[in-house]
């Protein structure tokens, strides 16, 4: 058996005790542990100097995990102390399986289901517009683009439109009832033509395109047997697509269908069209998304048609991207679909608070500057500076406790973020101050350097004279750092005191570099 793995975790004094305590549970058969304090109080200062210049490696080491936040760039670290540097987790409660204890190495990478992603209004569109936003769906996750024609509306640019997308280096299917847009659309290029039956399958021997095959009626699965039958005995390239009904329109029937298609046919190709779903039922779409992708992944559909025309269904593509990531992960691993990122998570977290509202307390009890801290906990939202630490569940509230009347610009950022804060404690969410709250595969996450401090805000914080209210100057009166070892923690709830960290400050909550408020 090889030996456990010596990992070494730079932190602040904040957050020491709580890193000690998960450290603690770490299997010793893997990891043995230090913890390095960098000697500054809040972990998500520390730069790259100061780690440089006040943290020595305790021998036998084999690799440094940096705190989430922390504004260093690993690669400089790893150069510094020859030896790997990686950003752990955000919150420490997240340690456990950032470093695989949770039974699996999670990689999201990869997926075997493709995306046709239809224009419903192509015929109505210009050319121009038609790839302007098949660019777009691309770039949110569509393999295909899917060009629908409208029945009884002329499409007289259609080829014009299969050859633009072809030319862009897009894949394309024509979506039709009529057959003679399928005729041109495949003779214009076209990958794929949705969709033929037993009536019209002459074409799928008339053209390279690769025809989806569905049942004469949704109800009539015979006719899709005759379809995939003649395929089969030609060799030719197909999907079959025993379409998906609506809920109280044979939803639960149509299920069965696909069910009864992958018994018949075990390895032939398959699609199904989750629009019926997502469009036609007024419910958030992503678990509906995630439920279908499922299917799919269980029954080894490796195709899927999505339609994204409701307000509420705008992120489709994007959900099924996360979805199909998810599910071919959990299925690779023989893995129920749980233990795989948030991105299905939009409304709830299963782990919503970092911290126990003792802890938070403990936290408050430190802190020796006037600056307002906001954190969310089981029993509700926690404010605190050296001079207070309230309580509450209503944003509004807090107002008359925080002693901001005479300060707009930080009275209107203390408003923003405690209502934030509301939200992530109403519905179960993860808050971080002056971070976004993330909505899964709902909302675009905010891209930042990792390695850079936030820029300064709209709003500073001053004092009720309009002055700005400095901070103590870099490592004043910092602490010599120090490295703990397993069995040389504090006590439970403490945490060493330690003067405010680097030379940056933290302006209505951002962290802001020296020499940039």
């Amino acid at each position: 058996m090889s030996a456990p793995e010596h990992l070494v975790f730079i932190t602040g004094r904040m957050a020491k005790a709580r890193l000690e305590k998960v450290a603690a549970t770490l299997p010793p058969e893997r990891f043995t542990w230090s913890i390095a304090d960098a000697g500054v109080k809040v972990a998500a200062l520390m730069t790259e100097e100061i780690i440089r210049r006040r943290v020595t490696m305790p021998e036998g080491a084999t690799r440094i995990v940096l705190p989430g936040r922390c504004r260093a760039n690993p690669e400089a670290l790893a150069q510094h102390f020859g030896l790997p540097v990686e950003r752990g987790p955000d919150e420490i409660v997240d340690l456990p399986a950032y470093l695989g204890l949770a039974g699996r190495t999670v990689d999201l990478s990869r997926h075997d289901l493709r995306i046709f992603s239809e224009i419903v209004d192509a015929s109505k569109m210009t050319p121009e517009q038609i790839l302007t936003k098949g660019l777009d769906l691309a770039r949110r996750g569509a393999d295909v683009i899917d060009l629908g024609g409208l029945p009884d509306t002329d499409f007289p640019h259609l080829e014009d439109c299969v050859r633009l997308l072809k030319g862009a280096g897009l894949k394309v299917s024509v979506d039709s009832f009529s057959l003679n847009e399928l005729t041109r659309g495949a003779k214009a290029g076209a990958d794929y033509l949705l969709s033929l039956n037993e009536d019209t399958l002459d074409l799928a021997f008339e053209t390279d395109a690769v025809p989806i095959l569905v049942p004469v009626r949704p109800d009539d699965l015979a006719s899709l047997d005759r379809a995939i039958e003649r395929m089969e005995k030609a060799g030719k390239p197909y999907m079959a697509d025993p379409i998906l009904e609506p809920i109280h329109f044979g939803f639960v029937a149509s299920i069965t269908r696909y069910h009864e298609t992958r018994r018949r046919w075990p390895g032939i190709e398959m699609m199904m069209g989750t629009g019926n779903l997502t469009e036609l039922t007024e419910a958030d779409s992503l678990g509906v998304t995630a439920l279908l992708v499922g299917m799919c992944s269980e029954l080894a559909i490796r195709n899927v048609l999505i339609v994204q025309v409701s307000n509420h269904t705008r992120r489709t593509v994007e959900e099924h991207d996360a979805a199909r990531r998810v599910m071919y992960a959990a299925k690779a691993d023989s893995a129920l679909p749980k233990g795989y990122g948030r991105s299905l998570l939009a409304l709830h977290d299963k782990r919503p608070y970092v911290q126990t509202p003792d802890e938070i307390a403990a936290q408050a009890a430190e802190v020796k500057d006037p600056n307002y801290r906001i954190a969310v906990a089981e029993d509700g939202i926690h404010v605190f500076n050296r001079d207070i630490h309230t309580v509450g569940t209503d944003a509004m509230a807090f107002f008359p406790r925080l002693d901001v009347a005479a300060d707009g610009a930080h009275a209107f950022y203390l408003g923003g973020e405690l209502t934030k804060a509301e939200t992530a404690w109403r519905l179960g969410k993860r808050y971080v101050q002056d971070e976004a709250l993330a909505w899964g595969a709902a909302a675009d996450a905010e891209i930042e350097d990792t390695t850079a401090f936030k820029k300064a805000g709209h709003t500073k914080h001053s004092g009720p004279d309009g002055t700005r209210q400095d901070r103590t100057p870099p490592e004043a009166e910092a602490e010599r750092p120090e490295i703990v070892e397993p069995g040389e923690t504090q006590e439970s709830g403490t945490v060493a005191e330690t003067p405010t960290d680097t030379g940056a400050s933290i302006v209505c909550g951002k962290l802001v570099p020296a020499g940039k408020v």
